[in-house]
């Protein structure tokens, strides 16, 4: 796994490993959950403290199946921005959002940007 960074080019390569890891799973026969991703990811380092940590900061469980993050993006914006919360020691809520949305945008060009509605100010 590569090194965790608060910027937009750590965040198009976490898109796409999240990607390239529900694929790895989907084609394994294994649930595309939390537990599993943070497993494969961070493998020893990913014991029962970090897993709660991350679930407890994106707010959702960690044997909970999860969609293609292609389609259904924002639990999976959760997850990634918990998981550099996590990682860098920083605040879940310093983790740069506008950054993050960015990237799904390049890893993702053919998807609807995540927040395509908010209005503009």
């Amino acid at each position: 796994m590569m090194d965790i960074q608060n910027n937009q080019a750590c965040f198009v390569q976490l898109w796409l490993q999240l990607e390239r890891t529900r694929q790895l799973l989907t084609r394994q026969c294994k649930r595309f959950c939390i537990r599993r991703i943070l497993k494969s990811w961070f493998l020893a380092e990913a014991n029962d403290d970090f897993i709660w940590e991350v679930c407890n900061l994106c707010d959702q469980a960690g044997w909970d199946e999860l969609q293609a993050p292609s389609l259904y993006p924002r639990n999976h914006r959760e997850l990634l921005r918990a998981i550099v919360a996590v990682k860098t020691g920083i605040s879940f809520y310093r983790v740069d959002l506008k950054a993050l949305d960015r990237a799904y945008s390049i890893a993702f060009p053919k998807s609807t940007p995540i927040n395509v509605n908010k209005k503009k100010r």
